[in-house]
């Protein structure tokens, strides 16, 4: 669900930022149905979910929102996350987030011939309601957390996971700092691994 983390740890790089961002679309196999360059950003996805999940700094953010959204606390995490990252003066001045922003766009749009059916008919809101920008706002949030809600298969409401995240937001976002450089180190080493000899 953390689409601007995909997003910025894609580092510029057109191909890997379309795998990047359509990778929970792709299932199984049909990742070795796209070019060599986005199956990379799809295994770079993969690898990231897996070094976001077993951080130490994300079991602990999790157990914010588990006793309201259970298994799903994972998902709201990451939104809780891709704000803290939209706030993160050491990676975003207002103006480079809404630039990134518009920047990503328009890669996603030149890659409409290879996109999931799925992130297709997803990708018209996405641009229209600037979600990578507006991750920066809590009004923001609140409406992502309503997105993850809907798209749950057993949850009704977000009030409480978003009021959780209002009670806990500095925890949280000391969760964010403690984890967020290391996952850039991370995802820039393992994309040199992927894409070495390519």
């Amino acid at each position: 669900m953390n689409y601007l983390a995909h997003a910025y740890l894609s580092f510029n790089r057109p191909g890997i930022l379309a795998g990047n961002m359509i990778s929970d679309f792709v299932k199984g196999k049909k990742k070795f149905d796209y070019p060599p360059y986005v199956q990379h950003g799809i295994q770079l996805h993969r690898f990231i979910d897996s070094f976001t999940d077993d951080h130490e700094a994300t079991r602990q953010a999790k157990k914010v929102f588990k006793p309201f959204v259970g298994l799903y606390a994972g998902a709201f995490v990451d939104v809780a996350y891709d704000h803290f990252l939209a706030n993160d003066e050491q990676e975003f001045s207002a103006e480079s987030l809404a630039a990134f922003a518009a920047y990503t766009y328009n890669i996603l749009d030149s890659f409409q011939n290879i996109l999931p059916e799925k992130f297709t008919l997803m990708f018209p809101y996405m641009r229209r309601q600037n979600w990578l920008y507006n991750y920066r706002t809590v009004e923001g949030i609140k409406n992502s957390f309503v997105g993850v809600v809907r798209r749950a298969a057993y949850l009704n409401s977000s009030a409480d996971v978003f009021d959780a995240f209002l009670n806990h937001y500095y925890a949280l976002q000391y969760y964010y700092t403690q984890f967020f450089p290391q996952l850039k180190a991370f995802a820039n080493e393992t994309l040199e691994k992927l894409t070495a000899g390519s």
